[in-house]
């Protein structure tokens, strides 16, 4: 697909960002931010009669995200890194509703790049030759652990599983340039968060995914009994910051919510800085990026309305407040 052309696409699509009338939404009540949403004719006209419907909404301009990326993706490789793992959770799914004899009904994800039915069919037939290599390679391991005798997996231990080889999926289709450092990043990012939630160090390596440059004894300094010492830890990489946080949550007994938003929102900040100055395939990327946070907030906002919450407490939550709306 053309850059220049797609680029144009693009400049006329973002007219339609919600931008800053998210933070609108937030000073009003569930029912006003409802009715000024649907003005906007965000939804492509899907069903939506009341502040109960917005799922609908937000659902269908997943799909038009979806579709948006299906036709306009400057290579496979931007949607191997957009669409891919989805099949990864959703082989996961499918595996899991035949081993517990269910069906798949609210766990699937949207559909990635390969149909569910193809997954189903691979899954049932035990038979992964369809399925790219990353996949079939976790669908087996996982397969025969849940087969093992006097075993019983955890649904963390399988879903570690699948979330190794996502990666490793991602690190082998993305091998240079923007995407590629996104894939380092976020599989380092994942590592400290899974350190610092791991009761010990051990238990840890168990759950670390592949594809980025820090190593397991890089983040031994994380499980340092003295907690100034294990926020430190980090201190001479490029992960001082969020290590730090995430430790010094911990150490207060507080979730690791803002670390975990730093982690959602790692590619949209990478771009927001200079998003005057993108070129080539960047503007698809961060048009993309945008478009899905926008639904990440609109979720927030939305809960939280309903839930009554003040509006200072609401947009602290968001993820686009801080990274430009």
């Amino acid at each position: 697909m053309d850059s220049l052309y797609t680029n144009g696409v693009i400049a006329v699509k973002e007219k339609n960002l919600l931008k800053e009338r998210l933070l609108r939404f937030c000073e009003m009540s569930a029912e006003e931010a409802f009715r000024a949403l649907v003005e906007t004719g965000f939804g492509s006209g899907a069903e939506a009669a009341s502040v109960a419907d917005v799922e609908n909404l937000i659902a269908a301009d997943e799909r038009d995200i979806d579709a948006f990326i299906r036709e306009y993706a400057p290579s496979d490789t931007e949607k191997q890194y957009l669409l891919s793992p989805r099949d990864f959770h959703n082989a996961k799914a499918v595996l899991k509703a035949e081993y517990l004899s269910v069906e798949t009904e609210g766990m699937l994800a949207p559909e990635g790049l390969i149909p569910v039915e193809t997954i189903s069919a691979c899954v049932k037939e035990g038979d992964y030759s369809r399925l790219p290599e990353s996949l079939a390679a976790a669908l087996t391991e996982a397969k025969e652990k849940l087969s093992e005798e006097n075993v019983q997996p955890s649904g963390a231990e399988t879903g570690a599983i699948f979330e190794r080889a996502k990666f490793a999926h991602l690190s082998k289709c993305c091998k240079r340039g923007i995407l590629k450092k996104f894939v380092c990043e976020r599989a380092d990012m994942t590592n400290i968060l899974t350190a610092v939630r791991a009761p010990d160090e051990e238990r840890a390596k168990a759950f670390y995914v592949t594809g980025g440059k820090l190593s397991a004894d890089d983040l031994k300094g994380l499980f340092d009994a003295d907690k100034e010492k294990a926020a430190k830890a980090l201190k001479d990489t490029a992960y001082a910051a969020f290590a730090e946080k995430c430790v010094k949550a911990k150490a207060e007994g507080k979730p690791l919510t803002i670390a975990e938003r730093d982690l959602d929102m790692m590619e949209t900040g990478a771009f927001y800085g200079r998003r005057f100055e993108l070129d080539d395939k960047e503007p698809f990327l961060y048009y993309v990026f945008r478009r899905r946070m926008e639904n990440a907030d609109m979720r927030i906002i939305f809960v939280c309305l309903s839930a009554g919450m003040k509006e200072a407490d609401i947009k602290r939550k968001l993820r686009l407040a801080e990274g430009g709306v």
